[in-house]
């Protein structure tokens, strides 16, 4: 047989199952690429603390990354929370010692229930050692924000001028979606010439947990697989809508994507794609 591209993420522990680790190791499977993980930090809130994100060491990171590679290898990497300074400087090592050649970075910084996925002291190590390492970096519009110093991003336009202005900072590609605007869920892509946008029905729905995490993890599996990226971010696109589009909740609280939607319901929506001047 032939085997499946090994796939490894490095993020958070969502307990709720919908976000982090648990959303890219399911996406993983959906799209038949092995996946393992590194998991930075568990995401829960304790009953008696209030505390909502637990850390882990930095020898547990190590540990994880190396057993990952030393078993079994890795093909494609991406990274979702990391949190703080020292872990994400301890990816960046970890990254550029390894033999992954093709990287995705999901800068995350804050959650679907707005809770707090970045320190503040740690977005300048993220945009500075981080997105250049990066073959794609997927942030949403907050995020694009953030990494622009506070700019404001509320348009089309604005979408376009900040991927420019995020790929001066070192990636290949730049992917800057617009699920929390107004209007056409619509996402564009740059590699420093040419400008795309992908677009989608906005699905009107809550239950969108862990979507930019699924987001990523599909483009990083495509890429594994050997698509290209506009054709990686077009079917990953295309996955996560219809994961969107067949969300669910088992109570009041926002509910997640549902990742098996494609395959046993068929695409939702098809994506249109369209360069951009």
């Amino acid at each position: 047989m032939n085997l499946p591209s090994r796939v490894i993420t490095i993020a958070g522990s969502a307990a709720g199952g919908s976000a982090g680790i648990q959303a890219d190791l399911k996406t993983f499977q959906e799209l038949d690429v092995y996946g393992m993980s590194v998991v930075t930090a568990l995401v829960a809130r304790h009953p008696e603390t209030d505390k909502n994100v637990h850390l882990q060491t930095i020898e547990a990171i190590e540990a994880q990354f190396a057993t990952a590679v030393k078993q079994v290898g890795v093909d494609a990497l991406k990274t979702g929370m990391l949190f703080s300074e020292e872990i994400i400087d301890k990816a960046a090592d970890l990254i550029a010692t390894s033999d992954v050649n093709t990287v995705v970075v999901d800068p995350v910084m804050v959650g679907k229930l707005d809770s707090k996925l970045l320190a503040d002291d740690a977005i300048n190590v993220l945009r500075d050692r981080l997105l250049p390492m990066a073959d794609v970096i997927t942030p949403n519009v907050p995020e694009a924000s953030y990494l622009l110093n506070g700019r404001e991003v509320h348009t089309l336009d604005d979408m376009k001028q900040a991927a420019i202005d995020l790929h001066k900072l070192g990636p290949t590609y730049v992917l800057v979606k617009g699920g929390r605007l107004k209007g056409e869920a619509i996402d564009v892509l740059y590699d420093g010439e040419t400008m795309t946008a992908f677009e989608a029905p906005r699905i009107d729905t809550e239950n969108t947990s862990g979507a930019g995490c699924t987001y990523s993890a599909a483009i990083t599996a495509y890429l594994a697989k050997g698509y290209t990226v506009p054709e990686a971010v077009r079917l990953a696109k295309s996955f996560v809508t219809t994961a969107i589009a067949f969300g669910f909740s088992y109570n009041d609280m926002v509910g997640p994507t549902y990742h098996a939607a494609e395959r046993t319901q068929g695409e939702a929506h098809t994506i249109k794609v369209e360069k951009l001047a």
